[in-house]
């Protein structure tokens, strides 16, 4: 499969009506912390809108609600994919893409076998605490040595001005929340990364 270069990635469906018009194709919709009714939706309406747009929506963590919601993508940490229906996720036909951090967590997701693999933080990030460093381009180059023909997902820290390199390093897709999301002009900036990832859509 083949990833849009520019994948969001929001916390809710409000964002998503503010941004995706504007010509985003990828986009993950992740929620942390809130009540199973307020997700599902979150969820409903972003599929209502990704689909009004022909945008890729990829549902991160609830996976169950995502199968009832007939979403057709979903995103897993390492803590989720080890608690999650892989038989019936695969049964309903979902995508799946799996987040690394290090080797084994690599290992692990490869034995899954995803639609793609993401790799992160590649720099230091605010969005969340991480226990890992900076992966830096040379991880990522090596990651994309080890999964071959497997879309890879480079994530964390990422702006408009480190997307030459990290595509350079051979990522397929680039995600981004903060500089977006933070930037005083958030529909500005989308138009911004849209126009910088066309040379590699």
């Amino acid at each position: 499969m083949r990833l849009d270069p520019f994948y969001l990635i929001v916390d809710s469906a409000a964002w998503i009506d503010r941004l995706v018009p504007l010509g985003v194709k990828l986009l993950q919709l992740r929620i942390k912390d809130a009540p199973e009714p307020v997700v599902r939706a979150e969820i409903r309406r972003a599929r209502e809108i990704c689909g009004q747009y022909d945008c890729q929506l990829v549902v991160n963590d609830y996976w169950q609600l995502a199968i009832e919601e007939g979403c057709d993508f979903i995103h897993l940490g390492q803590e989720d994919l080890a608690t999650a229906d892989l038989p019936a996720i695969r049964k309903a036909g979902l995508k799946l893409g799996l987040s690394t951090h290090d080797e084994a967590e690599l290992e692990t997701a490869l034995a899954a076998r995803p639609d793609y693999i993401a790799l992160g933080p590649v720099y230091p990030t605010i969005l969340k605490k991480m226990p890992w460093a900076p992966q830096g381009l040379e991880r990522l180059s090596d990651w994309k040595q080890k999964i071959g023909a497997l879309p890879l997902v480079a994530i964390g820290g990422l702006t408009i001005d480190r997307l030459d390199g990290v595509f350079a390093a051979g990522a397929n897709s680039a995600a981004v929340v903060t500089d977006i999301t933070l930037n005083e002009d958030p529909e500005k900036r989308t138009r911004q990364w849209i126009e910088k990832t066309k040379a590699w859509r």
